[in-house]
């Protein structure tokens, strides 16, 4: 019998208690029945993966099909799903709390929002108003009753402004605004990174490895460990690889994984 949303959510909660697991980021349904086989835990969306397979850049996705899309994730799935939710696609409160209302009917396991507005030469929401969005998405959260996991995220380090004083001051109100998980992807520093798991403990940190392994962010505290579009990134290099030798030379043997039988793997998830 597959999982319910309610048992998916507190599966959730309870990886976030002790230890140390990695969330790989799938980009479609199909992508993430395959992780699901591979023994993953829980899965987390990727923004970049989804608009790279609409052929868009990244934070180029209308709310309804990102929706859509999570929707699918879920329904494909038995895992725990982490929703990229991006900024919660609204600047003020009142919007990030009615769409993250949205979001919770996906089936979602838990979603993150993030500070960053995107704004050339102003790409961070101010403080005060960073604050807000998320005891807005944590008040959503609670009025539903769902269980859903909050991650806050400081995007200072992505979005050009890497200071870090002002990430750790955010990261902390956040915490204390009602975030469950804490998030500064971009950090590639251990100290820095051990910094963030002090500052807000005993609350989790996620991290987005950029090479980092499971054993030493587990060293530093780290409880969750993310890809990002990472996955999505290897998938497109390998297709623009085979298909440019196709193309320039005329040459099929670069084509990998004749023998991967994705139509039984996929039955294995498909509904009756």
């Amino acid at each position: 019998m597959r999982p319910t949303v309610d048992e998916k959510r507190r599966t959730f909660r309870d990886l976030h208690e002790t230890g140390c697991f990695v969330i790989p980021n799938p980009w479609d349904a199909g992508s993430a029945a395959i992780l699901q086989s591979l023994g993953f835990k829980a899965l987390a969306s990727t923004s970049a993966g989804l608009a790279w397979s609409e052929a868009r850049p990244d934070y180029n996705v209308a709310r309804d099909d990102v929706l859509a899309h999570l929707t699918a994730i879920c329904a494909a799935t038995d895992i725990p799903l982490n929703a990229d939710f991006e900024n919660g696609f609204a600047d003020d409160p009142d919007g990030v709390a009615a769409n993250v209302a949205l979001a919770i009917e996906t089936g979602v396991a838990g979603l993150s929002i993030e500070d960053s507005s995107w704004v050339p030469d102003d790409p961070l929401y101010d403080f005060d108003r960073s604050v807000a969005r998320v005891e807005a998405a944590r008040k959503a959260i609670d009025d539903s009753g769902s269980g859903v996991f909050l991650t806050a995220r400081s995007e200072g380090f992505f979005a050009g402004k890497p200071d870090f004083d002002d990430m750790l001051a955010r990261i902390t109100a956040y915490a204390e605004a009602g975030a469950d998980c804490l998030y500064a992807p971009g950090l590639r520093e251990e100290d820095q990174i051990a910094a963030v798991v002090a500052a807000v403990a005993p609350k989790p940190v996620n991290v987005l490895t950029f090479g980092m392994s499971v054993e030493t962010l587990s060293k530093l505290g780290v409880r969750r460990i993310s890809i990002g579009g990472q996955l999505a990134r290897s998938a497109y290099a390998d297709l623009i690889r085979v298909g440019t030798e196709i193309a320039e030379t005329g040459d099929f043997s670069g084509i990998q994984g004749g023998k991967l039988n994705l139509n039984k793997l996929y039955e294995t998830y498909r509904e009756d």
